[in-house]
């Protein structure tokens, strides 16, 4: 399994707002300790709101407001590089929140700094591909509230490509990862499904409507991650 893929699936797993040890988390994904203490922090750094020490355990919390943050000028360069791919997708929603948040970065910064400029490159980062799902953005959404279904061609984490048939339920963000949860009619069902692995996608003319058993909140009910990312 690729660490990227590691990563992911650390998050799937301390999604449920529990506690999980280091020890339970190292045999399910079959690798060291230590090694689940180094992707612990790689997590933390990334922005995912873990939570947690060595010998206690660790979570994963809904992050809802910033205290006060003292920046350096890279980190104010990595996030000013983050906003401008954001601010470069199709999603209206997004590009209008990336600007609302250079305003009120700028709006708070001194008076002698500057904000970075472009093309000074993109370090490489485990969940470096997130930005390749931008352009689906928009139809997922617009299908999640006109509860209509979707065609997709999917790459799981086997390498194999898929063409499925989903109702698409929730979007998520965790730690520069977007995430569909969504009934899936080719497995018949529920499914977590990564955006950056879809590489094609359409809306079907169907639409769907509440049953017993494919509802969000049949998937909550459950406490399951959804099968394969």
């Amino acid at each position: 399994m690729r660490r990227s893929d590691r990563l992911y699936e650390l998050i799937a797993i301390l999604r449920d707002g529990r506690l999980h040890r280091a020890q339970d988390l190292a045999a399910r994904l079959g690798v060291s300790v230590r090694t689940i203490y180094r992707d612990m922090e790689t997590l933390a750094a990334s922005g995912v709101p873990v939570e947690g020490a060595r010998g206690v355990g660790y979570r994963v919390t809904a992050a809802i407001t910033l205290p006060p943050l003292n920046l350096t000028m890279i980190e104010l360069e990595a996030l000013h590089l983050g906003m401008q791919v954001v601010g470069e997708a199709g999603d209206e929603e997004l590009k209008a929140a990336a600007r609302s948040l250079s305003a009120k970065i700028d709006a708070v910064l001194p008076e002698e700094s500057r904000a970075p400029g472009a093309g000074w490159g993109f370090a490489t980062y485990p969940f470096a591909d997130a930005a390749k799902g931008f352009r689906h953005m928009p139809m997922i959404r617009r299908a999640i509230r006109s509860r209509q279904k979707m065609r997709i061609r999917y790459l799981d984490t086997a390498g194999e490509e898929t063409t499925r048939l989903i109702r698409p339920l929730k979007l998520d963000y965790w730690g520069r990862v977007w995430t569909v949860t969504c009934w899936c009619e080719m497995h018949g069902d529920f499914r977590l499904l990564r955006v950056d692995r879809i590489s094609e996608a359409a809306l079907a003319p169907e639409l769907f409507v509440d049953e017993p058993g494919k509802t969000y909140a049949d998937y909550l009910a459950r406490g399951s991650t959804g099968g394969e990312r």
